[in-house]
């Protein structure tokens, strides 16, 4: 008697089940991060063969940079790339490793209904969790200089948080609260205040983020937070920092936030500029 064959639709809630059940396990790993005792660390990428470089290097997640993938799409970082240009990326980035990927959301690409549909595109491609900033759409890279930052309200923020949370349908879907206060050259306090209303509004942890050359205004916030809960650093700015000190501190995990990019743009341009002068490849092949 031959085998009964699945039906099309049988086979396709199959492949939902077994992908959703993918995307809890990488959601589970990345908030396991997020509460480790140990320093955790995340790797920049922005394409599915950065990704897979970057699981293969050994790291246990992947920071999905918001700068990075617009500037491999050849635009600016201020939400020139649509959210679902964005997705088709991820998508290409997570079927590429294994490892959870939190993505680099920026303000949730408008207000709180266009974070909670993000998230529901974000869990079906079984990315991890996502990180949201508390600035306004569109926003403005945060390491520019001379640029005005402006801040959202800290209640429709807070709002636009419980509302990615309570849309999540795997519990453990993680929300970053990002803090720009001290990007946008506002007080340590007004840091501290926006911190704990994005925790008490769910925030699975809080990205606090610094454009100084030193750690001075993150130890400050560090040590005035006194682990209320768990905290992103992104040491882009003040790179000298001995990672030691992020454990003294009690930070739950590091993000390398674009070298990757950086450093695929720089051996490109080399490789292109050679070529170029030679008008031959003969010098370069052992090279690449």
């Amino acid at each position: 008697m031959a085998a009964k064959r699945k039906s099309p639709v049988g086979q396709e809630l199959l492949r939902i089940i077994l992908e959703f059940f993918i995307c809890v396990q990488k959601s589970t790993r990345l908030k396991k991060m997020l509460l480790s005792s140990d320093l955790e660390f995340l790797m920049e990428a922005h394409s599915g063969i950065s990704a897979r470089i970057a699981d293969e290097a050994g790291f246990k997640g992947i920071w999905a940079s918001g700068l990075s993938i617009s500037t491999q799409l050849g635009v600016r970082d201020s939400n020139e790339a649509s959210w679902t240009q964005v997705l088709d990326v991820l998508e290409f980035m997570n079927d590429a490793c294994d490892v959870p990927i939190l993505v680099d959301a920026d303000t949730g690409y408008g207000n709180f209904n266009n974070a909670r549909r993000l998230v529901r595109k974000l869990e079906e491609r079984g990315i991890a969790g996502a990180a949201v900033e508390d600035k306004l759409f569109p926003k403005t890279n945060s390491l520019l200089d001379g640029r005005q930052q402006p801040l959202a309200d800290i209640k429709e923020f807070s709002l636009k948080i419980k509302a990615m949370k309570d849309t999540a349908r795997d519990p453990d879907f993680c929300v970053v609260a990002r803090v720009e206060a001290l990007i946008a050259g506002w007080s340590m306090e007004e840091a501290l205040k926006r911190a704990d209303a994005f925790l008490e509004a769910g925030a699975d942890a809080i990205l606090m983020h610094s454009k100084r050359k030193d750690p001075s205004q993150i130890e400050e916030f560090m040590k005035l937070w006194n682990n209320k809960g768990p905290v992103v650093l992104v040491p882009t700015t003040y790179y000298t920092t001995p990672t030691d000190k992020f454990r003294e501190w009690g930070a739950s995990v590091i993000i390398w936030a674009n070298h990757s990019v950086r450093a695929s743009v720089l051996a490109m341009q080399n490789l292109t500029s050679k070529i170029y002068r030679d008008q031959s490849v003969a010098n370069v092949e052992k090279e690449v």
